[in-house]
């Protein structure tokens, strides 16, 4: 069974979608600069890891709120 997680950062153009496939964990990033990225993780850790990489909490000043809302939609996972 495929658990499907939809993550928006700021608009339905810059969003992830995170699918738990079995073991393991597959990220679509898409973004309206980039196109899509698809990154595969092993463990939900090893996604929380890149989250907090790829989302440093010191870009978010003065936007703590967005920082936080997307951290929490990574931990539903």
């Amino acid at each position: 069974m495929i658990k499907k997680y939809e993550i928006y950062k700021k608009d339905k153009w810059n969003m992830m979608t995170v699918e738990v496939q079995g073991r393991y964990i597959v990220l679509r990033e898409i973004s309206d600069q980039w196109g899509e990225e698809t990154h595969t993780f092993m463990s939900r850790p090893a996604l929380m890891e890149w989250a907090h990489s790829r989302f440093p909490k010191d870009e978010y000043n003065g936007q703590e709120d967005e920082w936080q809302r997307i951290m929490d939609a990574f931990k539903q996972v």
